[in-house]
């Protein structure tokens, strides 16, 4: 399997492992959902690039983490966006694809005029190195 897709898949089963942060969203979608209601979370698209050493493959990622709320402000938010992090850094191997480093590249918090109700949204860029395992 390639880097991006089991990364992918690792990435969203730590972030649906999380409690706290599962209980503050209605559900959490690998891709853009057509139809969800806010709160939700989902995993976009995801970068590759060639990573690795001599003796090592590797994959560098750019992850992008997605989070809509329907309030109306975006204290909301500072939670949600704090639940990622950690969880990220509990993302398992997935058919032989180690997360070896997880750094954040950017965030970002907007107003979400695109759909009704209006709400706030939050995009967050991840950069991780994968490694092969084995």
């Amino acid at each position: 399997m390639s880097a991006e897709v089991a990364v992918r898949a690792a990435v969203i089963a730590a972030l649906r492992a999380d409690g706290a942060l599962m209980d503050g969203l209605n559900g959490l979608y690998d891709g853009e959902p057509g139809r969800a209601s806010a709160p939700y979370g989902h995993v976009g698209e995801c970068i590759g690039a060639d990573w690795g050493g001599k003796d090592v493959e590797g994959r560098e990622l750019r992850l992008t983490i997605g989070l809509r709320i329907a309030n109306e402000t975006p204290a909301r938010l500072a939670d949600l966006i704090g639940r990622i992090d950690p969880a990220i850094g509990q993302a398992q191997v997935q058919d032989g694809w180690r997360v070896v480093s997880a750094r954040l590249v950017r965030s970002r918090v907007a107003r979400d005029q695109g759909k009704p109700p209006a709400g706030w949204r939050a995009v967050i860029d991840y950069r991780l190195r994968a490694a092969r395992e084995g």
